[in-house]
């Protein structure tokens, strides 16, 4: 039976509960002793759930005595460490929640908890969500299933490696500026940033407040589908979420495409592209143009602004959203005599790297004398990044091009030198600064064997039309 649980999707692991090959207690044991015996060399998983076959024998009590049961009942999961889940350990990778047991669940983790989803554990992020690979982690790096000596992207990274590596049959992520769909794009798994406003962020460790989405990490995109019809709907705890009406992402994923209209920009195909990543994008947008699919080249300059947007908006808000962490309420503290000691020595000792950059850069460019150079002008720019594509939005259906520049790259080749690490985001903060729904795709492998990810990118509230775009391309038969 082993062999038979191996890569499971979402959508075959309903067939096999609700045939009763297999049952959630099963399942539930299967993944954990894949997670004992094989996560040590990838450390994706950063906490478990100690109650979780107990609830898989509570889903299969339930099932033996009711015909109503929810797709992702019994179905384990693997959770994000900045997402607040009641009962289980959360993090967020620092050491400065080190041992915090939320007392509450966010409102994703809620969503899945009613629809009977089983959680594994949590999976490890950069700390506070803030990295390209993962490397950020105070619990120790992650390692990329493809080649353990390279990253598996960031800051999803332990939720993609998991994926990939079979460790859950699917997981949640957040995604600041690309990171569900860059590690998905790294490990070679769907990946999916719903528009901001569509999942709601109550429960969820914040970043930047203005970008942060909740979103599935699958094996294909039909799963990423089931998984976002679950997550999404308006949240009275979260002003941001939408009343916009949730449609049936499943139903409207398999119409046929011919007749849409893609926009591949020509700020996407620059110096800094690999010529294998190109290569296989270009490959994909004759797959396209065979099922009918106009395909145009567009010009957008502005969009050579988006990575200095994202990283001075993105700082100022990190800035504001940490100052919480002050050792006094929660998390780890600092013993000292003096108030202002136990905030220093708290946030000195505990806060990473990284973290440190990102805070003193956002309280640089919101200070007296520099917030109208930097910040505010960077929300003017943000502001016209918008209006120019509301104006494509009426033409194309979706935009088109590489989730990342390169393949995966290895471990500690980019940690000296933080600017060149922020250039992996380069095709990513797009979607963030404007609010749109993007996935991330698998289309095959580079030369060394690393996955290639291809992103496609709607208007606000059109993951229909990109899950329908992606879901042909996945499925594609000459």
């Amino acid at each position: 039976m082993e062999n038979n649980l191996k890569n499971l999707t979402i959508v075959k692991a309903r067939e096999l509960l609700a045939s009763h090959k297999i049952t959630a207690a099963e399942l539930t044991q299967y993944y954990l002793h894949e997670i004992n015996n094989r996560d040590k060399d990838l450390n994706s998983y950063i906490s478990y759930n100690e109650n979780a076959l107990d609830e898989a024998r509570i889903v299969d009590d339930k099932m033996a005595s009711s015909d109503s049961v929810d797709f992702l009942e019994g179905i384990p999961v693997a959770i994000k460490d900045v997402i607040i889940t009641r009962g289980i350990q959360t993090t967020a990778g620092s050491q400065i929640l080190l041992n915090y047991i939320p007392p509450y669940n966010s409102t994703v983790m809620q969503k899945l908890r009613n629809k009977g989803a089983i959680v594994l554990g949590k999976t490890n992020c950069d700390e506070f969500a803030m990295g390209s690979s993962n490397e950020n982690s105070s619990y120790g790096l992650v390692h990329n299933p493809h080649d353990l000596e390279r990253v598996p992207g960031g800051s999803s990274g332990g939720s993609a490696a998991a994926v990939a590596a079979d460790l859950c049959v699917y997981a949640i992520g957040t995604d600041t500026g690309g990171s569900i769909r860059q590690p998905a794009s790294f490990c070679g798994v769907v990946g999916l940033k719903p528009t901001y406003g569509r999942v709601s962020r109550y429960g969820l460790i914040a970043m930047a407040s203005s970008f942060d989405q909740a979103g599935p990490i699958t094996k294909t995109v039909e799963d990423s589908a089931i998984v976002l019809q679950a997550l999404a709907g308006e949240d009275n705890k979260d002003s941001t979420s939408s009343s916009n009406i949730v449609p049936n992402y499943v139903l409207e994923m398999k119409k046929d495409i011919t007749g849409m209209k893609v926009a591949i920009p020509k700020q996407f195909f620059n110096e800094g592209l690999s010529s294998e990543v190109g290569d296989r994008i270009k490959e994909q947008i004759e797959i396209l143009r065979k099922q009918g699919v106009t395909v145009d080249e567009v010009d957008l300059p502005i969009l050579d602004q988006a990575l200095a947007i994202y990283y001075i908006i993105m700082p100022a808000e990190v800035s504001a959203n940490l100052a919480k962490f002050d050792g006094i309420r929660f998390g780890n503290t600092a013993p000292a005599e003096e108030l202002w000691d136990v905030y220093k020595q708290t946030r000195g000792r505990n806060f990473g790297e990284e973290v440190k950059r990102r805070i003193l850069i956002g309280t640089y460019v919101l200070s007296a004398g520099y917030y109208d150079a930097y910040y505010k002008k960077a929300l003017k720019v943000q502001k016209v990044m918008k209006y120019e594509l509301s104006k494509l939005w009426q033409n194309y259906d979706a935009i088109l091009g590489p989730t990342t520049p390169t393949t995966a790259f290895k471990i500690g080749e980019l940690t000296i030198d933080p600017l060149t690490m922020y250039l992996s985001d380069i095709y990513t903060v797009v979607a963030n600064i404007v609010g749109s729904p993007a996935i991330s795709i698998p289309i095959g492998k580079d030369s060394k064997g690393l996955p290639i990810g291809l992103q496609l990118m709607g208007d606000a509230f059109a993951e229909s039309k990109i899950l329908q775009l992606a879901w042909h391309i996945e499925n594609f038969r000459n």
